[in-house]
């Protein structure tokens, strides 16, 4: 604990002097601040508080006074330091790290220290790298091969469909999830410290939802089949069929996958009042399906950060938010369950090899 009363009598003048004059440095007339309100008798934490400081802070800048006087305390004598590499040795790091996609400060340090005989701590690594520009993130995934042409032209298709269809028809956005029975954590705010955790579970199942999502009326039909399959997608269609009556023509809108071309389609679709029409999305472009958002939806409702004790439990989870919880609150999920699509290619992206 600090006593108070510390500060000699010329001190505590000259300090309250740089505090109320109005073209004191706010740095220095800060330390004097938390120098005459230590002598007054507040602690390190309060002063910290009402400075919005740090305790540490407070209480460095009282040992300094002690062992080398107020002038010392006063004096900033930082002025930022010159790089240890020279401007032709930063370039060549900058292109070296531009061929290669490093996860960690280790394979960095090591080069410029074989290359430069420079050797940088961890933290020096990390400044360095945000002086010339470099950041740590996370590279994005691109669809193999995603043809760019190929997704204008159905967003064209789609937005022309869309703009001209009759009263009497609908459109439905189609596709298979299959969500695991297991404990999923996800990034949330919590006080420091408090060390959040969720229990994990001991199965590895799964639930199959093959469902389908009409954006003008959210409505959202599935089937909950052992496996997804052909039989899986007429079950679906015929579902979509009952449910839309009024319709003459419904479009279903899905990915290419084997299933949904195979001879249980085929055969739903060669009856004389199939009232469906299939639209195939162009390969690799789940972005082009909005219902890939109403899954990362249900993600967030029922699977993150939460902890089922069966597998029946987080069954019965999925399918209350499909049945339930869709229909009664679909206005609330409009924002993110949008087809406000893009194209999505690698000519601005740095594909890592």
């Amino acid at each position: 604990m600090i006593r108070p009363n510390f500060l000699t009598a010329s001190d505590r003048l000259e300090l309250l002097s740089c505090v109320k004059r109005q073209r004191e440095d706010h740095g220095v007339a800060r330390r004097a601040n938390a120098l005459l309100l230590l002598d007054d008798g507040m602690s390190c934490a309060q002063i910290a508080k009402v400075l919005f400081l740090d305790d540490d802070t407070v209480r460095g800048w009282h040992k300094q006074y002690l062992a080398e006087n107020w002038d010392a305390v006063a004096y900033d004598g930082w002025k930022g330091g010159q790089s240890r590499m020279t401007t032709a040795q930063e370039g060549n790091l900058c292109a070296w790290l531009e061929e290669r996609f490093c996860r960690s400060t280790v394979q960095i340090r090591a080069y410029v220290s074989s290359k430069y005989n420079i050797h940088y701590s961890h933290s020096g690594c990390i400044k360095l790298l945000a002086r010339l520009g470099f950041e740590y993130r996370k590279p994005k995934a691109l669809p193999r091969v995603a043809d760019a042409e190929k997704q204008a032209a159905f967003i064209a298709f789609y937005e022309s469909l869309l703009n001209n269809l009759p009263a009497d028809e609908a459109v439905y956005f189609s596709d298979a999830v299959h969500p695991e029975y297991q404990s999923k954590p996800s990034h949330g705010w919590a006080r420091k410290g408090s060390n959040p955790a969720i229990q994990t579970t001991s199965g590895r199942g799964r639930v199959n939802i093959h469902g389908a999502l009409n954006l003008e009326t959210f409505d959202a039909p599935f089937v909950e089949p052992t496996t997804v399959d052909g039989v899986s997608s007429v079950q679906l269609l015929a579902k979509i069929e009952a449910r839309n009556p009024e319709k003459r023509i419904i479009h279903v809108i899905w990915d290419n996958a084997p299933y949904h071309k195979g001879p249980d389609v085929r055969a739903f679709l060669s009856r004389k009042k199939c009232r469906i029409h299939l639209i195939q999305l162009p390969p690799y472009c789940p972005h082009l399906n909005p219902i890939e958002r109403l899954w990362a939806v249900m993600h967030s409702h029922v699977t993150h950060n939460r902890h089922y004790p069966t597998q029946k439990h987080f069954a019965n989870a999925i399918l209350n938010f499909m049945r339930d919880v869709v229909p009664k609150q679909w206005l609330s999920f409009r924002d993110q369950v949008t087809d406000n699509f893009r194209i999505i290619s690698h000519q601005n992206a740095r594909v890592l090899k």
